[in-house]
């Protein structure tokens, strides 16, 4: 092994991305990404992780279009992050079901956040808007509309089709998310824990998807495509 592929795996236990769930918890497809079972919690082999890493970066550079997906709390802000460092999308707060599958409704959510950014996204002061002739309660009523729709489309605002790719991290609180990408025959980059299931993605990176710090080493591996 040359020292590159060394100090990735390294880095990669340092991460602590080889951190599985107790055995009690794990899907049995997982099976070959397991490297060993201590005190009843499973390890996962960093060296697939690695080579899956490897794999997974091909369709990632290729796609002009990508969505990464992960509401869990801790991960959310490791999400928006990576997503906008590489110019893509994010969902991190809560799946709106029918984001991929009812897109025209989506789309159309997505273009009422942006009218109402614009009326009163960048306005503090109720007095300025309405010195325009717009009524208070009216201002407060656009401006809850916005919080809300703030809420759940932000990080999919720029979207102006169904994504070509998407990255999903925390596959078992997802499952709206994969269904709608596996319905629409969209393709699928997915960390896989050891509570996961591999036959449900296109492309699975095995990692803990718990661990933000997990997340954010595997998915900065991703998109810097400086693996070798």
């Amino acid at each position: 092994m040359n020292e590159s592929k060394e100090s990735e795996l390294e880095g990669l236990l340092k991460a602590g991305v080889h951190f599985g769930h107790p055995s009690s918890r794990w899907n049995a497809k997982m099976a070959p990404y397991i490297y060993d079972t201590k005190n009843g919690v499973h390890t996962l082999d960093v060296v697939k992780t690695l080579q899956d890493v490897y794999t997974a970066q091909a369709p990632f550079q290729a796609a002009k279009n990508v969505l990464f997906v992960g509401t869990k709390p801790q991960i959310a802000p490791v999400i928006k992050e990576i997503a906008q460092r590489c110019n893509g999308h994010y969902v991190n707060t809560r799946w709106v079901g029918g984001l991929l599958t009812n897109w025209s409704t989506m789309a159309s959510c997505i273009k009422n956040l942006n009218t109402l950014d614009d009326q009163v996204g960048g306005v503090t002061e109720i007095d300025a808007l309405s010195a325009q002739g717009i009524s208070k309660k009216e201002i407060l009523r656009l401006k809850k509309n916005r919080a809300r729709l703030g809420k759940f489309f932000e990080g999919v605002r720029g979207l102006k089709a169904v994504p070509d790719l998407v990255v999903i991290v925390g596959q078992p609180f997802e499952k709206n998310a994969v269904s709608e990408c596996i319905k629409l025959g969209i393709p699928t980059i997915t960390l896989l824990d050891s509570n996961c299931d591999p036959t449900l993605t296109t492309y699975g990176i095995v990692a803990n998807d718990d661990s933000a710090s997990s997340v954010k080493h595997v998915l900065e591996l991703l998109i810097t495509n400086t693996v070798k």
